[in-house]
C-alpha cells in the first residue's frame, strides 16, 4: 500500500462524520488517539495554518501536509540529538575533526584526524573546517 493510501485510511478513520473534512474537534481526537495532547486553541491554530481553502476544515491534502510536517520535525529533532552527541565531545557547538574522530572511535571505526578533516570538508559549506547543524543536516539527509 502506498503512502497516500495509508494517509487516506487514517484520514477516513478520523473523519468521524464522514464529510471528507477533519474539524478541529476531530483533529483533537486524532492527536489524542495517538497519545498526544492538543488543546482547543492549538487545534484551531493548526487548522488556520493548514487550511488551504479557508473553510475552517482540513481536507485530505491538508492532512497529508500536517502528517509530513510532523515527520520532518521528528527527523530534525533526532538529528539535533545526534549532532549534540558529536559536538559535546569537545565542548564546541560544531563537529570538529577531533570530535568526529572520537565519535567514530566509539562506534568502532578508526579514522585519523586527517581522514576526519576530509570527511568534514565534503559537507563544510562555509569552508570553516567544522560542521554546524545545518551542514550536518545536509550530510545526514
Amino acid at each position: 500500500m502506498n503512502k497516500l493510501k495509508q494517509y487516506e485510511r487514517v484520514f477516513n478513520h478520523f473523519d468521524s462524520n464522514g464529510d471528507g473534512r477533519i474539524s478541529s474537534c476531530e483533529l483533537q481526537q486524532c492527536v489524542g488517539a495517538i497519545g498526544g495532547e492538543l488543546s482547543k486553541a492549538e487545534a484551531e491554530a493548526v487548522m488556520e495554518y493548514l487550511d488551504s481553502d479557508g473553510d475552517g476544515l482540513l481536507g485530505l491534502d491538508d492532512f497529508v501536509k500536517l502528517v509530513e510536517e510532523g515527520e520532518e520535525e521528528d527527523k530534525v529533532k533526532d538529528l539535533r540529538e545526534a549532532f549534540k552527541m558529536y559536538h559535546e565531545m569537545d565542548g564546541s557547538d560544531c563537529i570538529t575533526p577531533k570530535s568526529l574522530k572520537k565519535m567514530l572511535s566509539r562506534l568502532g571505526e578508526s579514522k585519523s584526524v586527517d581522514e576526519c578533516k576530509i570527511m568534514i570538508s565534503r559537507f563544510d559549506l562555509d569552508g570553516d573546517g567544522v560542521l554546524n547543524f545545518d551542514e550536518f543536516k545536509v550530510m545526514m539527509l
